[in-house]
């Protein structure tokens, strides 16, 4: 079975400095639990709340399963024209606005234990 980790391992630059950072704060800090689906880190709580997916240009999309219910206050998630999950995508980290981001794992939190779909 492929861990995060090792998919970690399997990524080069920044998406590796990224990947690592989130998934690091994710477990950590929001006690997400971590799941390669799909290919990809899923995290979850209740039901999957967001994952970390690999996009051009050496980022990293942060996208959160629920995101037609986020409110996006922060105005940071964009669907891409996909009609439930909303995403941000990352470059660096240094530029990685973690307190925003934080605030919409709290909401996505809050919503994974109203909603089931």
């Amino acid at each position: 079975m492929k861990t995060v980790e090792n998919f970690i391992l399997g990524l080069d630059g920044q998406q590796k400095a990224i990947v690592s950072y989130l998934h690091q704060h994710l477990t950590e800090n929001h006690d997400l639990i971590p799941k390669i689906s799909f290919n990809i880190p899923m995290y979850y709580k209740r039901k999957w709340v967001c994952y970390l997916n690999p996009i051009k240009n050496d980022g990293i999309e942060l996208a959160f399963v629920k995101g037609h219910r986020l409110s996006n206050d922060q105005g940071l998630l964009k669907t891409k024209n996909r009609k439930r999950i909303s995403g941000i995508d990352l470059y660096e980290i240094r530029s990685i606005p973690m307190r925003q981001i934080d605030e919409i794992v709290q909401e996505a939190l809050i919503i994974d234990q109203l909603f089931t779909i």
